[in-house]
Parts: structure tokens; sequence; C-alpha cells
């Protein structure tokens, strides 16, 4: 086992290409092409915890947030970001971080809070454009299914929850070969004139390498005639936050006790309930305060988030209960999700959830 193939895996669950322009999830330190020995896997990534990895006989850390945000001018330890970097470098220790791509994806961060409440009904609250092309492509009638099953095992033609969509049309093409071409069919000098299916396939747009390299390896034609089109349209499973329904509507109160109990938290930060009853539930991991709009229009009764400033707590009062669990709280369960998804693919292969609490914050009751 090595250090690309864990990335690779999570890669494939959640595409670096979304994460956003200010994150810096990836590799931050050690080399792909290491053999692993283990793999531990923390929310944050701090020295002890790469004491921990050597400890436990891992040589990589997978963390959700990453130790290195901005560029680093200098190493000296100065602080704790300095000093994990030194130490993971010392012990050669691997150090993978999968942030807000984890948080955009429709199996990411959201729907572990969502399946810890007992969300029903789930879908994304705010669905991220620009992230699917359409692919056209001409093709010979009788190549057009090998070469559309080619496309499908490719990634393209997923639209929600259906696979194996495409459109055809039927026409005649036409071409004239050159003197150093290889024609699949027709006549070099002579205009060839024949029935073409026109193919168009729906992809996203982190699967576009994938795609293009299977309609190329799959296609007769010695030049494929083809182009991408940027659709405007939401990718359903991709963006921020998550919204869904309790089986059964909760006293306000009740709620927010099982809320504490839940995400093992003394205190909830929340404003005034706006009815007795819950159902319809929004949630966003970290710092969720840009989503409070789409919280509010989509009609949900409570929104759960963290990092909620006091000011921001007045734009929700007398429209929904906006409630602050906590940072760390909110995202605990990332842990898990990691450990689960890596090891479902690595059966026999160490994955390690970390024994310490990474939570800045205490609380005192």
């Amino acid at each position: 086992m090595r250090i690309k193939d864990i990335i690779h895996h999570l890669e494939s669950m959640a595409p670096p290409m979304l994460q956003e322009s200010y994150d810096n999830a990836g590799l931050i330190t050690g080399k792909p092409g290491w053999t692993c020995s283990g793999v531990l896997v923390t929310l944050d990534t701090l020295p002890q915890t790469i004491d921990e990895a050597v400890q436990r006989g891992c040589n990589m850390v997978v963390s959700h947030h990453p130790i290195v945000f901005k560029g680093l001018k200098k190493i000296t330890g100065a602080g704790y970001v300095e000093e994990t970097i030194i130490r993971a470098i010392k012990q050669d220790v691997a150090i993978y971080a999968i942030h807000t791509n984890l948080d955009l994806v429709h199996r990411g961060v959201n729907a572990r809070i969502a399946e810890k409440i007992g969300l029903q009904d789930t879908r994304i609250l705010s669905p991220k454009p620009g992230q699917l092309l359409k692919l056209t492509v001409f093709v010979t009638t009788e190549h057009r299914e090998a070469l559309l099953q080619a496309l499908f095992n490719a990634g393209a033609g997923n639209i929600g929850h259906y696979a194996e969509c495409s459109f055809t049309l039927e026409g005649t093409g036409t071409f004239k070969a050159g003197a150093d071409a290889q024609p699949f069919i027709g006549n070099k000098h002579e205009r060839f004139a024949g029935t073409e299916s026109r193919v168009e396939v729906i992809l996203p747009i982190w699967k576009k390498k994938e795609v293009l390299h299977a309609m190329r390896t799959n296609h007769p034609y010695e030049e494929v005639a083809y182009y991408l089109h940027e659709l405007a349209n939401t990718h359903q499973e991709v963006g921020s936050g998550m919204i869904g329904m309790l089986p059964q509507p909760e006293q306000t109160i009740d709620f927010l006790q099982r809320l504490k109990s839940v995400f093992g938290t003394p205190v909830v930060k929340h404003t005034p309930a706006v009815q007795n009853q819950v159902r319809k539930i929004a949630v966003c991991g970290g710092a969720g305060q840009f989503l409070l709009n789409d919280a509010i229009a989509s009609g949900a009764d409570v929104y759960i988030t963290s990092d909620i400033k006091y000011h921001e707590f007045f734009d929700a009062v007398g429209r929904l209960l906006l409630a602050d669990i906590g940072h760390y709280e909110s995202e605990q369960f990332t842990i898990d999700l990691l450990t689960e998804q890596i090891s479902i693919k690595f059966p026999n292969f160490a994955v390690l959830k970390t024994g310490l609490s990474t939570n800045p914050v205490c609380y005192t009751t």
C-alpha cells in the first residue's frame, strides 16, 4: 500500500477541484510514492497528532482541517503549525487534508451530521453551479453503443438518481481525408458522406479527463469530432449544507436537548424559539453563517451550524431557530466517516481513529 493509493480513493470521494479557493486540501507533507504503514484519522493535525501516529505505527495522517492554510516563510517551530510540520518531516509522516471538498459532496460532512440527527429525504441546501459539462460527440451508428458504454463507465451520464442518461440524433456527416490521414471509412482525397450519430452526455467537470480519455480510446475515428459546453445547471449532488426532515415533529425544547446529547456538548447557543415544534432541519458543519439566508429561504424550522457571531444571531430572530453547537462538535463525526470509507476500500489495512480530542474550546458548567 502506498500513500498515493489512499489519496486516490479519498479524491474519488471528494475531488480536490471542489475545494474552495481559500482552502489548502491535499498532500501537505510526505511523498505519494511512500509505502504506507497505516493511517491515523483526525479532525485537526497538531504536534501531538504526529507523536500519536508514530507511536501507533502510522506514517500517514488524514485530517479534515489542513494544518497549513497560508504560505509559510519560515519553519522554526514558533507556533503549533510550524512545530507540526517540523515533527512530520523529521518522522517521515505524510499529512493529507480533505476539507471543503468533503464539505461539498452529497455523502460528506453534512450527510453524516444529518444522519446523526436522524434526518430523512435529505438534499443539498445550496447546490453549487458551474460543475457540469455537456459532451457532444459524433460517431458511426454501429459504434455508438460501445462508445456510450465507455463514456458511462468513465463517469458520464449521471443525473440525480438516474444513470446512463444520453441523447442521440441521426444525421449525415462528411469529411475529405488528406494525404497523411488514415481514414477509418472512405478514401483519401474524396469527400465521404455517411450516417453518423450525434451523442450527448452530461458529466461533472472533475470527470473531464477520464471521460475524454474514454472517448478517444473507444472511438473508431483517427480524428474525433466533439465539443464541450459548460452548463449553468446546478449539480444537485454538490454544494453547501444539507436539509432534511425529522421522521416526526419534535418539541423545540426536546430537540435542543437532543442536540446536546448527540453532539456531546454542554451548551447550545440559539435564538429564541419561533414555534413549539420543529421538523424541517438545515445543517452545515463548521462556520456556516454564509448559508443562513439559504436556510431561511428553504423554509427550515432550524438551522444548525457553528461560529455564529453575536450580531449575526439577530438576522435569524423571528425567522427560524438558529443553533450554534460549536465548530469541533459539528464536524467531529467526520473522523468516523473517513475511517469507515478508507476501511471499506482497504479492509486489511490499518486505519485508526485518533484517541486525542483536538478541540481547543473548553466549557465550564
